[in-house]
């Protein structure tokens, strides 16, 4: 039976978002899941692109009306998958990919026992400390919050189904690629 989730986790900073962001493209039967968060923009976001973002107040709401199949605070801000839109996406015989944290993919794999993950490795955490500084063009106030969650993380590693470090772009994709076809093709 070939998979009809994959769940993608990873440090913040590490390419899961532009992996499963570009792999969606790439194959038509992939559906990435729009997260909810209470986060602020970054340049270069819109709504619905990568995530729709809302109050702390609206994502409570939302909470309480059953909306979301997981939601956690990370990082100091909440993030949660609406249900319909895997629900939807199955209906019309896709696959659901999403990127997540090591704390939702627990939660998917506890409720989608036959979901398969992978988790995104940086080369090391100096390299993931480099990446998330030129990303958010050294802006970022809570870098030393996000290293020591990042190193936690991490450690959840061996956990997945699947492994990719991240180490060249083009390479680490290619190989994310083509797990990803072997999955949908076969769930191992």
């Amino acid at each position: 039976m070939s998979a009809r989730m994959i769940i993608v986790a990873a440090p913040s900073g590490a390419g899961k978002s532009s992996f499963v962001e570009r792999l969606s493209r790439e194959m038509p039967i992939l559906v990435d899941t729009v997260t909810y968060t209470t986060r602020p923009m970054r340049a270069g976001e819109s709504e619905g692109h990568p995530y729709h973002f809302v109050t702390r107040e609206g994502f409570a709401a939302l909470v309480e009306q059953g909306f979301f199949v997981e939601w956690a605070e990370v990082h100091a801000n909440l993030y949660g998958t609406p249900l319909d839109q895997i629900e939807n996406a199955w209906r019309d015989g896709k696959v659901i990919i999403m990127d997540v944290d090591v704390q939702g993919a627990a939660t998917f794999k506890a409720k989608y026992q036959d979901a398969a993950s992978i988790f995104i490795l940086p080369p090391s955490i100096e390299e993931l400390r480099r990446r998330v500084i030129k990303r958010d063009g050294g802006r970022t106030v809570d870098i030393e919050l996000r290293m020591k969650n990042a190193a936690r993380e991490v450690s959840f590693a061996d956990r997945f189904d699947h492994q990719v470090v991240n180490d060249d772009f083009e390479r680490s994709f290619a190989e994310f690629k083509a797990l990803v076809q072997k999955l949908i093709e076969t769930k191992a």
